[in-house]
């Protein structure tokens, strides 16, 4: 889940504030998003077979973009 993702299922719930009120919301959908990806990367370190460090690693990549 992307950051951009949590913040259009908050809109859809009713977060409409103006923009200069929004930073504190990006900043918790940013911790929410790197929170499911390292959860994700950490059943991947579990696996035993080859491709499992290589999922991992693609996974936290992706809060690195």
């Amino acid at each position: 889940m992307t950051k951009e993702e949590i913040i259009e299922m908050a809109r859809k719930c009713g977060w409409d504030s103006p923009a200069s009120n929004m930073a504190p919301f990006y900043n918790f959908a940013k911790l929410v998003a790197e929170k499911e990806r390292e959860e994700c990367a950490k059943l991947c370190d579990g696996w035993s077979h080859a491709n499992g460090d290589d999922c991992a690693e693609a996974i936290r990549a992706r809060g690195q973009e």
